[in-house]
């Protein structure tokens, strides 16, 4: 009689756990949408109570599919920290990133601290804000996210959209500077975007450059 009782306690216990496992597999294999779903229902909000006024996204450009991440390219660290960004809580992101001939579609979020970068990519703190004149500085993992940035070339288009409007923008200059120039991040003559990244891309340990 115990033992049979034992038995069936040893039994729940396995069966609770297979369960939290799946509860687990669960939550990542949708937790990759959960940033750009979050943005995407912030937009349609902006955009059900914003003025006639506002601007438009352009044709052409979809809001509805979402890519999810090619880790084909990636770092296997940087895939387990994703994955493990994937179950931690953050603000909502304050732009989507896109990259056609890449096939990228990344969250924009406010800094560039691990946590952000790890689930995708950060806007540097003391540029241009998103939907703001200026130049918008953008930063993100040369092994995740920003790897495809080793085949970006002038005349390439990427497009960044807010909450209210989508811009677009064509490459016009790839730059290999020193961790520490920063000029790259200075004002421009129009409205711009820097995607910054280190450099090389396949280099083993900490980049010594910046691209």
């Amino acid at each position: 009689m115990f033992s049979r009782t034992i038995e069936r306690l040893l039994l729940f216990c396995g069966l609770a756990l297979c369960l939290v496992f799946l509860a687990v597999l669960g939550y990542r294999e949708i937790g990759s949408r959960l940033a750009v779903r979050s943005f995407k229902e912030a937009q349609t909000a902006a955009k059900s109570s914003a003025p006639a006024a506002a601007a438009p996204v352009p044709a052409g450009v979809s809001l509805d599919k979402v890519s999810e991440p090619d880790y084909s390219l990636w770092d296997t660290k940087r895939i387990a920290e994703y994955k493990e960004s994937l179950l931690q809580r953050f603000a909502p992101p304050v732009a989507l990133l896109r990259i056609p001939k890449l096939h990228l579609e990344v969250a924009v979020f406010d800094g560039t601290e691990e946590p952000e970068l790890n689930r995708g990519v950060g806007r540097i703190i003391g540029t241009a804000r998103v939907g703001e004149a200026g130049n918008i500085g953008i930063a993100g993992h040369r092994d995740g996210f920003f790897r495809g940035l080793k085949d970006i070339a002038v005349g390439d288009e990427l497009t960044l959209s807010s909450t209210t409007a989508t811009t677009m923008y064509v490459v016009d200059e790839i730059r290999i500077v020193a961790p520490d120039d920063v000029t790259v991040l200075g004002a421009r003559a129009a409205p711009s975007v820097t995607l910054v990244t280190c450099y090389p891309f396949y280099f083993s340990g900490s980049a010594p450059q910046r691209r």
